[in-house]
């Protein structure tokens, strides 16, 4: 595998990107946009995603990165959970509301993916620049 060196380059993070500005578009319309509260949570949830992807990657070890992937999954569920509420609140469709949990667990299996990666990799991590003791 290719050395990453931008987070940007990530997939998970450009999945988590447009996957937080749909979200974005959905808060834009009608009564939705009106419920000022739930708009913000939901934004702000949605963007952490990524937000912790990258803050996780510039940490520059894999322990840190893979406790900030855990934490943008937990970001990602509380979208989820805030995703139901604009359905219970009329605010979106059922139709909606299913194509944007589907996308919310595409990319949660992504992230879990990478977390597994990185779980079985010997390389620590660039702030270390070297592989683990193990496998010298």
């Amino acid at each position: 595998m290719a050395t990453v060196e931008r987070f940007e380059d990530l997939i998970a993070w450009q999945k988590a990107r447009q996957f937080a500005q749909k979200v974005y578009e959905l808060t834009c319309f009608d009564k939705f946009s009106r419920d000022f509260s739930l708009v913000d949570q939901i934004r702000r949830s949605s963007g952490s995603v990524m937000d912790n992807i990258a803050e996780g990657f510039e940490r520059g070890g894999n322990k840190e990165f893979i406790h900030f992937l855990f934490i943008s999954k937990g970001s990602l569920s509380e979208t989820k959970s805030q995703l139901y509420r604009a359905f219970d609140r009329k605010y979106i469709l059922e139709e909606i509301l299913k194509e944007k949990l589907d996308k919310a667990e595409e990319l949660s299996k992504v992230i879990g993916g990478f977390i597994s990666y990185l779980l079985k990799s010997d390389i620590t991590g660039r702030k270390f620049n070297t592989k683990t003791q193990n496998s010298k």
